[in-house]
Order: C-alpha cells, then structure tokens, then sequence
C-alpha cells in the first residue's frame, strides 16, 4: 500500500469526500496529519463518512462543508466559505463525479449533468481558490480524469448533447475535459513561474458506487442498484484505486503536468503514464476548452 508522506499542517480540499475513492483519500490525507476539507454534496452523508474516519482516527483533523457541482452557485458559496479567513490552501483534489446517467439529466445552470458536474463544476472551483493555492509554498491541483477519456473528444459544436445524448460518450468527454484542464493549468504554471503543480490520474477499474450511481438517478430507491462487488473485468478495491490520486496530490515525485494510474492499466500500483492521443491535438485544444469552460461558468481571470 502507498505511504502517504507527511502531510502536517497542510490543509487539503477533496471533493466528493463522503464515499469511495474521496472517502478513503481524506482518511489517508488525515492520518498523515493533513487537515482535511471534505467536499460534500450530501452533509448527512458526509456526517457519516466523517463519524468513520474519527473512528478510526480519533485525532483525525476533518472540515466538513457542502457543495454541489452541479449547482455553480453552490461552488460559489462553498469557495467563499473556504477562503474567508484568507488561509492558504495548499491542494485541491478534484475527485467528485457521476457516470453515464442512461437518460440526459440537466444541472442546475442547464449543462448536461456529467459535463456539469464532472467538469465546469470543478473548473470554477480551481479557479476560485487558486488565489489560495498560490499562497501556500507547494500549491498543487491534482484532477481525476478516466481511463475513457482515451477515447474520449470534445464536442464543441454539442458541449451538452442536446441532439443526441449518448451516456458513455457524454462521460469521456466529460474526463478527457479534466485531462485538458489539467495539463493546460499545468502549461500555465511554468509559463508564469507559479509555485503550483498540476497534477491529473485516473484510478483504473476500482469498484466504487461511482459504476451504479449514474444508473440509479434515473430508477426509484426500491429498483436502485447495489454498489459492484465483483467484475468480469480486472478490478480493484478503493484502497488501491486512491492511491494515483494520492501519489498525484501529495508526493514529492509527482511532476508538473504528469498522468498518474494503474501499472496493469486497469489495476496495479500507481505508475506515470503517457499522455493519450486524444488530448494530443495540440496547444489551442486544451485551451480553447479552457477559453469556453471560463465563459460558461463565468471563472475570473487567471491572476
């Protein structure tokens, strides 16, 4: 298992805290001494998470606040509050997400859900708090993206599927707009000599409730289904399958711009990885997508 290093003092945003990989990166990020903001869409959920974590680690040093990204008023309030007391934050873990809802569902500012939530929820959020994040010495970004983002491809002409909503799709190219972001913000820093690291992963197949809770937006609570247990597939248990987030938010190791996952692609200890071809387009992709993320959500401008 990978040992988290020191993490003392340091304060750490991770959202979607409250249940698999989220939840075990901010029990990990806190028994190694971090002072872990959890990011949550349901605070009674995150009350529970929270319960556990302190269970385990009773020293355990938790902030528990609400967000939903899909709601950019919400991703407002929540950065306010995050930043009032002008404390720096010294990384953000952008984690959160939905999978493949089978019908097109809207967010509150009327994106399809999964390019909502999965993307412009958590740019606005970075942009919001990157003013904090370049106040502590070591500000680090570190975006989960997914293995369909290989596949993936940004449809500018229909960012929110309104002709034709195909769930799997929708979901790439909702990913590979995270690995975008990423590597964009990573281009940004060196451009201007900040003292910030962007960093992105994806977990490989790690068996969450992330692969039903898409699903079951559009079933009753009765028909819901259960969280996968096992797979045809190689799979992985959280445990693992936080570690290249970890290693991406935290280690010393983790480069500017670097792509962290699985070594067995779907499973294994974490391993650097090579950009895929689908956020290979050249210079002007990434930041043209960052140009249109900005305008939707209206991000301010960078500092």
């Amino acid at each position: 298992m990978y040992q988290v290093p020191d993490q003392a003092g340091r304060r750490i945003v991770v959202t979607g805290a409250s249940s698999g990989i989220g939840r075990e990166t901010a029990t990990r990020l806190a028994a190694a001494g971090a002072i872990v903001v959890m990011a949550v869409r349901s605070l009674e959920k995150g009350e529970t998470a929270r319960a556990g974590i302190l269970s385990e680690n009773p020293d355990a040093r938790l902030e528990l606040q609400r967000i939903d990204l899909a709601d950019l008023a919400s991703v407002r309030a929540f950065a306010a509050e995050v930043t009032a007391d002008g404390a720096p934050v010294d990384v953000l873990i952008n984690n959160a997400g939905v999978m493949t809802p089978p019908k097109r569902f809207e967010t509150a500012d009327g994106f399809e859900l999964q390019f909502g939530s999965n993307f412009l929820g958590p740019f606005l959020l970075t942009n919001l708090l990157l003013p904090r994040l370049l106040d502590a010495p070591e500000g680090r970004v570190a975006t989960m993206s997914s293995l369909v983002a290989h596949r993936g491809e940004i449809h500018f002409e229909d960012l929110h599927w309104r002709q034709r909503y195909r769930p799997g799709a929708a979901y790439g190219q909702s990913k590979l707009a995270n690995l975008l972001v990423g590597l964009h913000l990573a281009a940004t820093a060196r451009e201007r000599r900040w003292r910030l690291r962007s960093t992105i992963a994806h977990p490989g197949y790690t068996r969450t409730n992330l692969q039903v809770a898409g699903g079951n937006l559009a079933r009753t609570a009765e028909d819901a289904r259960p969280p996968v247990r096992r797979t045809l597939l190689p799979s992985q248990d959280v445990s693992q399958g936080a570690e290249p987030i970890l290693f991406a938010a935290v280690d010393a190791a983790a480069g500017q711009g670097e792509y962290y996952g699985p070594a067995r692609t779907l499973t294994g200890p974490t391993t650097r990885l090579g950009i895929p071809r689908s956020a290979r387009r050249g210079p002007d992709y990434a930041a043209s997508l960052w140009a249109v993320a900005r305008e939707l959500t209206g991000a301010p401008e960078l500092p």
